[in-house]
């Protein structure tokens, strides 16, 4: 620290190009915490998913639907403790910009089997007493601005009602919240009841089952007893667990772990050549001051370590900068998203993010460091 004077006189002996390696660096560990941040929603549904339910999907797609008779069959199976149902409604609400989930259910089922929804019991009583209402959840309702009470129309890209309109209106019941820190309330949930009687076709047919078991350790023998119920039915099942199901689905949009690591690759491979090439240029720069330093008594490990701090101290106002904006970011502006609920930057990341800058801090500077360490008195006099 005897040395921080000088050493924080020479980082700034060149502001612009100090701010603008500072900003590279920024940008690059600002892009690191929101990739993470997304890495972990796409990878890490398993603190998301309760492992004890179970999503019972047909064989063939996600898209392909079962027969409502399936309930109680899957209700009759041994380790099943309570069985909910949901179907996709696929719309969105005046602009096609404006979607978001939503899913026409039973609504006591449903409840029971995601318990960390919270809604009021008069909400709850308005919406299991009105056919042709919904409840929405917070994030949804401060997003649009809605209040109980309010008529809103979604526009169904799948279903047609008995009508010939695509447009189906309800009736705003309730708000819903959640006591997981890490889930998203930003979802519409529909009376099925209602949904399958106005809908011009598929009546009587379920999107998914969802279940919860008795025991997580039973989970795979659950899944099979309940697969083997409808073997060379017309519609075959396939059961996993909540986790796995998430799993499958973000894998349709590829490696996302994958792209995510190259693209942050891409990005610390770039910040390297710039910060490397700014150090070396500022040793360059600096050679007879260098030589001065050693003629007034430095060692050459001093001036190693004084080169060095350089480079870790630039990549650290640009790496903490960057590593904290993507963490107020990532849990207080993204977080709960609808399509990513299980979007936050967690410790893991921050510590990977400290221990890169570290290192990016060392990389960069290393070999301009031992160059001025190597440097001759009279070598560098002579350049002067």
């Amino acid at each position: 620290m005897k040395y921080f004077y000088l050493i924080w006189k020479s980082i700034w002996r060149k502001k612009v190009r100090t701010i603008l390696t500072v900003l590279s660096v920024f940008v690059a560990f600002f892009l690191f915490g929101i990739l993470s941040a997304l890495n972990q929603a796409f990878t890490g549904v398993d603190d998301v998913a309760n492992a004890k339910r179970l999503v019972v999907l047909d064989k063939v797609s996600i898209i392909n639907s079962m027969p409502s008779a399936y309930l109680s069959r899957i209700e009759s199976v041994e380790g099943v403790e309570r069985v909910a149902h949901a179907s996709w409604f696929g719309g969105y609400y005046q602009e096609p910009n404006n979607q978001f989930p939503q899913f026409a259910v039973d609504p006591q089922r449903y409840l029971d089997v995601y318990p960390e929804l919270l809604l009021p019991d008069d909400q709850r009583d308005k919406w299991f007493s009105t056919r042709d209402s919904v409840v929405v959840g917070r994030e949804l309702s401060d997003r649009f601005a809605w209040t109980i009470g309010d008529r809103i129309p979604i526009y169904s890209s799948i279903w047609t009602n008995k009508s010939g309109s695509q447009v189906w209106e309800f009736e705003l019941a309730g708000i819903m919240d959640t006591d997981d820190p890490r889930g998203s309330t930003a979802m519409m949930l529909i009376q099925y009841d209602y949904f399958d009687e106005g809908r011009a076709f598929a009546n009587g047919s379920i999107g998914m089952y969802i279940l919860t078991i008795d025991d997580i350790e039973n989970s795979a023998s659950v899944a099979d007893a309940i697969d083997a119920q409808f073997t060379n039915s017309a519609s075959e099942t396939k059961t996993s667990t909540e986790a796995a199901f998430v799993k499958s689905f973000v894998q349709q949009f590829g490696d996302i772990s994958l792209i995510i690591s190259l693209i942050v690759g891409a990005v610390f491979f770039t910040i390297l050549l710039v910060s490397g090439n700014t150090m070396a240029q500022s040793v360059r720069e600096r050679i007879p001051e260098l030589a001065v330093l050693k003629t007034l008594g430095f060692e050459d490990r001093s001036v190693l370590g004084i080169v060095l701090a350089e480079s870790v101290l630039v990549m650290a106002f640009g790496g903490l900068l960057g590593l904290g904006s993507s963490w107020l970011v990532a849990n207080f502006t993204l977080a709960g998203s609808a399509q990513l609920p299980g979007i936050y930057l967690d410790v893991e990341a921050i510590a990977t993010g400290l221990f890169y800058i570290l290192f990016a801090g060392i990389l960069a500077g290393i070999f301009p460091a031992v160059r001025a360490m190597r440097l001759t008195i009279v070598d560098a006099l002579s350049r002067a």
